[in-house]
């Protein structure tokens, strides 16, 4: 989900760049600033943040515990 987030707010940022836009804040919302929080996204997605507890939960990907049913 932050990666995504990340993309949105880079694709916005790229918007503004190009159409040499400020928003009426110049200080607050430029490409710099866009493109900074974009990139704190993106490393806190890389760092597993948001992530669900399902994939980092322990168990290896292993989904029944004890004795599997018709072995032995």
């Amino acid at each position: 989900m932050l990666a995504i987030a990340a993309a949105v707010v880079f694709g916005f940022a790229l918007l503004l760049d190009l159409l040499n836009s400020n928003l009426g804040a110049p200080d607050l919302f430029n490409w710099q600033t866009l493109t900074l929080i974009g990139l704190l996204l993106l490393s806190l997605y890389l760092a597993g943040v948001g992530r669900g507890a399902g994939r980092t939960g322990g168990g290896g990907g292993r989904w029944y515990r004890g004795r599997r049913p018709g072995r032995g």
